[in-house]
């Protein structure tokens, strides 16, 4: 039972790697103020100067594979992009404001291998506050994001795919789109997501197989949307042989009000959730749909939209579905009936199932 306990394993092994940002004998850093940063690399001075961004990615350059840069100070690197290339580690303790570049990333790593961000601390209105594809083996650790717009951390969808991606707590506000939005990985751990007024979905899984998640938490995300506080979409969970066979794993969702609480949609599926916790979700609590091998285990909703199975005509019926829930102030429907549906039900919620 090794995912039960992913979140704390991550968060162990994060605290264990960095005891706390910037500590140690960093390669590289970047301080100083407003108008005033210095970054130095290896014993020497590389930048001295007014530009931010400048500083810090001249940081970035000047290390090799294998070191590290801390970003001590705190200031804005306005709407323009920092690349993080193949074995560096970048880590931010101040806090790093971002403006909107159009189509582009704040942060970008794109085509590299062994890049970590143990530490972050973002601002803004960025298009993607973090931007990604083409990786392996990247590891994000303690990111927080208060954002007023955006989506916080992106895969893209129509670039390289990427493999063994692991984070261990990402804690995103303000997002005006997803708090994270991943696609095409195959091996992704995430120790929690935890988003809070975000436009749409708090953690959305795309055409990634090979899945483990500990805790999913939304807070007003989605609202008057169609978007959940957790997401699986675009074929999410099938394998490369075509099949469902179980393969994404997530632990614990808990979803406050907004729009959906969890919803699984166009073909993905071979998914277990182990256990949620759902009230006053303003569309479905639960909406499975055109969705195979999916099973719930335990958990509650209170009130707010409906539990339900259902299915649209351009793709294969919803089949190989479980669920067990108590169902209290809200209604139960499966409409169509799906295939091989096992219902598992308590609570006081009017159903209407097959």
């Amino acid at each position: 039972m090794a995912r039960i306990s992913l979140l704390a394993n991550l968060l162990a092994f994060a605290a264990t790697a960095y005891a706390q940002c910037g500590a140690g004998s960093p390669e590289a850093t970047v301080g100083g103020s407003s108008g005033n940063y210095v970054a130095t690399a290896n014993g020497g001075q590389v930048y001295a100067g007014s530009d931010y961004r400048l500083a810090i990615q001249t940081a970035i350059d000047s290390i090799s594979a294998g070191q590290r840069v801390s970003v001590l100070a705190s200031g804005s690197i306005g709407a323009s992009s920092i690349d993080i290339s193949s074995g560096k580690t970048f880590e931010v303790c101040g806090t790093l404001d971002v403006g909107f570049n159009n189509a582009r990333g704040a942060i970008r790593s794109r085509d590299t291998s062994d890049v970590s961000i143990p530490y972050l601390t973002m601002t803004g209105n960025p298009y993607f506050g973090m931007q990604f594809y083409g990786t392996s083996n990247l590891h994000l650790g303690e990111i927080v994001m208060n954002l007023s717009g955006g989506i916080g951390i992106r895969f893209d969808r129509d670039a390289a795919s990427n493999s063994d991606v692991s984070m261990d707590s990402i804690r995103v506000t303000g997002a005006g789109s997803h708090a994270v939005e991943t696609f095409n990985i195959d091996g992704l751990s995430i120790g929690e997501v935890i988003a809070t007024n975000c436009g749409e979905s708090g953690l959305l899984i795309q055409t990634s197989t090979n899945v483990q998640v500990g805790y999913v938490e939304g807070n007003n995300v989605g609202s008057g949307t169609g978007y959940a506080t957790l997401r699986f979409a675009n074929n999410n969970g099938q394998l490369v042989d075509g099949s469902y066979n179980t393969n994404v794993y997530v632990d614990r969702v808990v979803s406050r009000g907004g729009g959906r609480g969890v919803f699984c949609v166009s073909q993905s599926g071979g998914a277990e959730i182990g256990y949620v916790d759902l009230a006053d979700n303003g569309n479905n609590a639960v909406l499975i749909e055109n969705c195979y091998n999916l099973s719930i285990l335990g958990g509650t909703v209170s009130g707010g939209g409906e539990v339900r199975i259902a299915a649209r005509d351009e793709f294969p019926n919803t089949r190989d579905v479980s669920i067990t829930l108590r169902v209290d102030g809200t209604t139960v429907r499966e409409s169509p009936c799906g295939e091989n549906i096992s219902w598992n039900l308590s609570g006081n919620g009017a159903r209407n199932i097959c």
